[in-house]
Parts: C-alpha cells; sequence; structure tokens
C-alpha cells in the first residue's frame, strides 16, 4: 500500500487540505503533516533555533506547533513516522502559486521538501482565492495521485499544478507549461500602530509581466490545469564563463 503525504501552507484547519484529504485518503496509507497555523511565504525555511511541537488533532491530522510547511514533510520524512512516504502532495492552496510565485510558496516547498527526500512530489494550488470549487481541485488532484500510483512513478519529480476555480465539467483540459514571470512586487505599505510608531506591510505581488502562450498564467486564464514540472539546481549555467573572467586574477 502506498505511503501518501499530505502538507500544506496554510494550516491544518485550511478547507483546501480538508478537501485533499477527502478526495486522497482511499488511495494508500494517508498521513497529513501541517502547520498549525497558516505559513502562506514561508518558502523553504527550516526551524533551526527551537524545538518543534507535534499533536494529533481531534481528526486525526498531525499538528507542528510553529512550524514551517518545509519543517512538516522534513519531520515526517526524516524519522517522526516509521516509514518514509512514497509520495509527497502538498495544498490544496488558496490562490495560486505561478511564476515567480514559486520561490516564496510555503506549498511549493513543502512538495519541493518531499522530492529532495527522493519521492515523487506534487504541490497544488487555485488560481483565485476563497476555495471555489475546491472539490473539484481536489478531484483533479486524485487524478495526478491515482496515475502515479498505477504507472508506480518512484523517480523523485517535482511538479507544480494550477487548478481554475470551476466545475470539473468547464475545466479545458490540462496543458503543460512553463513558468511565467511578473512585474516588481509593489512598494510596501506604511501604517502606524496606536502609539505611532511605524509598520510596514510587504506589497502585493506585481501583475503578469510574461503570461506569453505556454506559460502557466496562459493555460490557467484559458481555463485550463496548468502543470510546471520544476527543478532545484539554481546554478547558472550560462553565467560560468563570464564569472570565470570576472574574478580571475582576484587571488
Amino acid at each position: 500500500m502506498a505511503r501518501i503525504l499530505i502538507s500544506n501552507d496554510d494550516g491544518y484547519h485550511a478547507p483546501g487540505i480538508e478537501a485533499l484529504y477527502d478526495a486522497l485518503h482511499d488511495l494508500g496509507d494517508v498521513s497529513v503533516m501541517a502547520p498549525d497555523q497558516n505559513r502562506s511565504g514561508a518558502s523553504n525555511s527550516l526551524t533551526l533555533d527551537k524545538p518543534l511541537n507535534v499533536r494529533q488533532a481531534s481528526n486525526g491530522f498531525y499538528v507542528v506547533n510553529g512550524g514551517t510547511p518545509t519543517d512538516c514533510v522534513h519531520l515526517a520524512s526524516t524519522g517522526f513516522f516509521e516509514h518514509k512516504p512514497d509520495i509527497v502532495v502538498s495544498g490544496i492552496n488558496n490562490g495560486q502559486n505561478m511564476g515567480d510565485d514559486t520561490l516564496y510558496s510555503g506549498t511549493v516547498a513543502a512538495a519541493m521538501e518531499g522530492f529532495l527526500s527522493g519521492v515523487p512530489s506534487l504541490a497544488f494550488s487555485q488560481v483565485n482565492r476563497g476555495w471555489t470549487h475546491v472539490d473539484a481541485a481536489a478531484q483533479i488532484a486524485r487524478r495526478f495521485v491515482q496515475m502515479f500510483l498505477e504507472k508506480e512513478v518512484r523517480t523523485a519529480l517535482l511538479w507544480n499544478i494550477n487548478i481554475p476555480n470551476l466545475p470539473l465539467s468547464d475545466l479545458k483540459g490540462i496543458e503543460v507549461t512553463r513558468l511565467g514571470r511578473r512585474h516588481t512586487a509593489e512598494n510596501v505599505h506604511v501604517v502606524s500602530n496606536p502609539r505611532g510608531e511605524a509598520q510596514y506591510w510587504i506589497g502585493a505581488a506585481g501583475d503578469v509581466k510574461d503570461g506569453a502562450d505556454g506559460t502557466d498564467f496562459h493555460a490557467t486564464a484559458c481555463g485550463r490545469v496548468s502543470v510546471t514540472p520544476l527543478q532545484i539546481d539554481m546554478t547558472a549555467f550560462s553565467a560560468l564563463t563570464e564569472t570565470r573572467v570576472l574574478v580571475d586574477g582576484l587571488l
């Protein structure tokens, strides 16, 4: 029986993770480990300055107090459970993770940690916030997981999947895409607390800069599910020669 680990960045109580569990619970030995609160934007952060506490909620989900999505998958893959998962599924996120979003996303980071542990890992997000048609998105997630299980995929893959907020019957298919790009984020918003001290809110993500045909932005705008395979190696291979020239003679 396949061991399936579910996590997210919206917290263990989020409708997205509940819908995902309901859709997957009969496909194998399914465990859920998620943060105790919303950790959107946590990216790949690990908690190294304090111990982590894990409790089991009334619904059976394991909850990591003060933990990040990466903490959750790391714990689950390195000894909390008796066996490492065979597949990691993250989401369903409350809002899109496309283009530059993937660098900040806790949803993608949870799947990335599964990938780093050597198993196929899928990150699911809905394009719009608000959980509209989240059950349809969960059924899409089920089809992906079933495909991996039926084809006995064991290769470590990392897929970022964004699903339009539509009924199943209105979705226009699945498209394999590249990441688009956004414009620079909006400036920070400055407010004052009751003592008159300045406080700063991070500005909203930038508008779409590259949403051309073939991107995740374009596919979802056309009503299609976007699937983007991701990689971890961030080496700028095209810049290696230039970098060698620049550093030549420094020492």
